[in-house]
Parts: structure tokens; sequence; C-alpha cells
């Protein structure tokens, strides 16, 4: 399993989690500049994502929605705050309505993906911050750890197929 760290911590209203992958970080990097590549891995297996709009450059928006098992949707959006092609980008990460309108009742993350060269392939460090601890609390009981682990663990199968 590429995940190899989960850690979230309460005081600094922080989540972060660490992956390594066996290919180049230029590789790493083109699963999030591909909304089609970002489709198989953004969500967890059960919730596959479909991107609509993919604007990744600062001030850039990428919207997305997941179908669960039931034809539930659930949709989301970034709103892209820097870039740094192929080391990472940082981005708000928000709920919405199926109209990409942001959700107040739900916490916005404020986001940090970085990939680096590690052991011959990439480490991906993704760190989401919180307004409050509430708030990473709120989303702590959703199950965002096992969510994004599971999409996460998506990559390597990306990466062979």
């Amino acid at each position: 399993m590429p995940v190899t760290d989960v850690q979230h911590d309460i005081d600094s209203r922080t989540l972060t989690i660490v992956a390594d992958f066996a290919a180049p970080v230029e590789r790493i990097w083109q699963i999030y500049a591909d909304p089609r590549q970002l489709e198989k891995i953004w969500g967890p297996p059960e919730y596959p994502a479909t991107v609509v709009d993919h604007d990744l450059r600062p001030g850039g928006r990428v919207t997305y929605f997941m179908t669960g098992p039931e034809g539930d949707k659930h949709a989301g959006y970034w709103q892209i705050t820097a870039v740094d092609k192929p080391n990472g980008f940082t981005f708000d990460d928000g709920f919405a309505d199926l109209d990409f309108n942001p959700n107040p009742e739900l916490p916005v993350s404020k986001n940090v993906f970085t990939f680096t060269a590690h052991n011959g392939g990439t480490r991906s460090t993704f760190v989401s911050t919180y307004a409050t601890a509430e708030a990473l609390q709120q989303v702590l009981e959703m199950g965002v750890v096992e969510g994004a682990s599971s999409a996460i663990n998506q990559i390597d199968g990306l990466l062979a197929g």
C-alpha cells in the first residue's frame, strides 16, 4: 500500500498523509494534472469521481462529484492557490451542492500536496489544515482518513495499468 503514514493533530488542526510510489515525480504530477487520470484516484473506490472542470493553475478551479453505490452524488471543488509543477500545488478543498456552489455547513480545508524524489520513486505528502479543531474533528468523524487513504492507494493500480 502506498500510504505509509497518517497523522492528525487537533491542536494544529492538520491531517497529514504520506504515501510512497515507485514512479518519478513527473508521473505522479501527471495524475493530478490530467482530469481523466484524477478521476481514477480521487475518491475511494466505492465512490468514483467525475471531474467536471479542471483548471490546475493559480486562481483556477477543479469541480467534481463522487457517485456512491446507490447512485447518490456528492460534489466538491478545489480553488487552486499555487502551483509548482511538477513538485506540487496548494488549494482550498470544499464540499458543494450539485451546481458546485460551496456548502457553508461543511468545512473547507487548505491543502498542500507535495511530490519529492525519494528512494528512486516519489514521496507524496498531503497536508490539510482546517480553520478550527471542530472542523477537523467533523471530517475525521465523516471518515476522511479511510476515504483519502483508500483513494490514494488506487494510484499504484493506475501506475501499473
